[in-house]
């Protein structure tokens, strides 16, 4: 699976993955601290969301350190934490499931969303950013496709970022396509990098694309057919929402408590 070209990742390679890694972070954190200066959220949430928080921002922590540990060529380090990170991407993925079975049952779902897409499509990317966590992990041993799919990972993660900085309210029905599918452009920009420098694109970014165009697609059939009406259905059963639809868009919320 190792190509010659990509084989010994150059010092050039390891401080690209970690320059890209780090403004794509940036983009994800500035969308939440937007919408917090604005006054559109507050630290007035249901406990599982504050953890889901926690987990999620730690996450965003250690994704940008290993990629710079690795930038700097401390490798030992950059395993050891890696041992962190794999129980880490375990825990996001449960706590990402729970906030979002959560806001759908108590009417939280954000308003340009409609709850039975949103119950399939949050949980199909999570799953689909922690297979590829899996993958990066099982392929170790070749650095050349490990870094680039652990970005390819965290691009995946990154449409509730762009979610936050976009004017989502005006891109219904297309809202989550949207957001999610403007994250391209970080792979991208790793294959012009690899085409500049190595003469050609490294297949693992193909992986990346594929997994989030493929995700996000998947998710739309999924979630307007009668798999993701059963989903909804399961999941607000015994709940106030209980019977109704979820392909009614949610009321926009108020202003958030003080």
């Amino acid at each position: 699976m190792t190509d010659a070209t990509f084989t010994a990742p150059t010092a050039n390679d390891r401080r690209f993955i970690r320059n890209l890694t780090t403004v794509m972070a940036i983009v994800l954190v500035s969308g939440f601290v937007v919408q917090l200066a604005a006054g559109r959220s507050s630290f007035s949430a249901p406990p599982i969301v504050h953890v889901h928080a926690v987990i999620f921002m730690g996450w965003v922590g250690l994704v940008v350190a290993q990629a710079w540990l690795a930038g700097a060529g401390n490798l030992q380090l950059h395993k050891q934490l890696g041992k962190l990170a794999f129980v880490w991407a375990l825990a996001l993925l449960v706590a990402g499931t729970l906030v979002t079975v959560a806001a759908v049952q108590t009417g939280r779902t954000p308003f340009f969303f409609q709850p039975q897409h949103f119950i399939v499509a949050n949980p199909l990317v999570l799953y689909a950013s922690v297979g590829l966590v899996l993958a990066a992990v099982a392929l170790r041993g070749q650095p050349d496709w490990h870094s680039r799919l652990q970005v390819g990972s965290f691009v995946l993660l990154m449409g509730p970022g762009f979610g936050r900085l976009l004017p989502m309210p005006l891109l219904p029905p297309y809202a989550h396509e949207i957001a999610a599918l403007i994250a391209l452009v970080f792979p991208l920009a790793g294959m012009l990098y690899d085409w500049r420098v190595h003469g050609r694109p490294h297949p693992a970014w193909l992986w990346g694309i594929a997994a989030l165009v493929g995700i996000t697609f998947l998710s739309r059939v999924l979630g307007f057919s009668p798999v993701g009406e059963a989903v909804y259905d399961a999941v607000v059963a015994g709940t106030p929402l209980a019977g109704t639809s979820g392909l009614d868009y949610p009321p926009p919320p108020g202003p958030p408590p003080g």
